[in-house]
């Protein structure tokens, strides 16, 4: 079995003024993780530090030395790939994400004819930035999905994708809002691919939103992994066994993810 699943929490005893878990984890995850950490940290007494952005950033953060406790990322890949170069040891996927388009109100458009609307030279689409944040790489899948459906898709989508948010130089949203409500609201894109748990968010914000599901031929999953780091601090493995516990699984459900280790 996994060390995750051998680690008893009763194992690990609460330290008094601790330092703070420090936990990194994808933009996707803020604020369900942030109800985790509420209720953990209620439960522990044992603070923690988080902070969000794009998985490929947070990986490369870590990657040149930051210490961190718990990395959740978007995908299997990054927190694997800090496992191949020896920073950490099992990585296990927590919780699951698909994709979906959100779009201006103006736009016409339902899921089957979404690949039609994409391909529309007259349609502005976002997407976010491949390499450094997941959700820019499943865009991309998306893509290579359309191309069996009509011949250089994938060529005109990857060449007319606007890459407007998850760079390291990407415009960031006002503190509190919801990044892809706000890069709708100011009209930057007609439509824009995302994670559908973000364009429900988006949606809240801001109310005239449409939400597009996928078609079948063009879905794409996301598969979220944890990985506790080799230097992290006994409690870090506290904090992630929360994360896969009934708890944090229900809290994961509540905001659209697919909570796997969910009883």
């Amino acid at each position: 079995m996994k060390k995750w699943i051998l680690v008893s929490l009763l194992a690990l005893p609460v330290v008094a003024n601790a330092d703070p878990i420090e936990l990194r984890a994808a933009g996707s995850l803020k604020n369900a993780m942030n109800d985790i950490v509420a209720a953990y940290q209620q439960e522990s007494e044992q603070q923690v530090h988080a902070d969000y952005g794009p998985s490929g950033l947070l990986r490369k953060r870590i990657e040149s030395g930051e210490q961190v406790g718990v990395f959740a990322s978007a995908n299997m890949k990054h927190p694997q790939t800090l496992k191949a170069a020896g920073k950490g040891d099992s990585v296990v996927m927590f919780a699951r994400n698909q994709m979906c388009a959100i779009a201006q109100p103006n736009v016409k458009l339902d899921s089957e004819g979404l690949l039609a609307v994409m391909l529309d030279p007259n349609v502005r689409v976002g997407t976010s930035t491949p390499k450094a944040d997941p959700s820019g790489d499943y865009a991309w899948k998306i893509f290579a999905k359309a191309d069996a459906l009509q011949a250089g898709a994938k060529a005109q989508l990857e060449q007319k994708a606007l890459q407007l948010t998850g760079g390291e130089k990407s415009a960031k949203a006002p503190k509190g809002r919801n990044t892809y409500g706000w890069v709708m609201e100011n009209k930057r894109a007609d439509l824009f691919l995302t994670y559908c748990t973000n364009a429900v968010l988006a949606q809240k914000e801001v109310k005239d939103l449409q939400i597009v599901q996928m078609p079948a031929p063009l879905s794409v999953g996301a598969n979220y992994g944890l990985i506790v780091l080799d230097d992290a601090e006994p409690q870090a493995w506290k904090l992630a066994m929360y994360i896969l516990s009934e708890p944090g699984q229900a809290i994961l459900a509540d905001y659209g993810f697919d909570a796997p280790l969910k009883q």
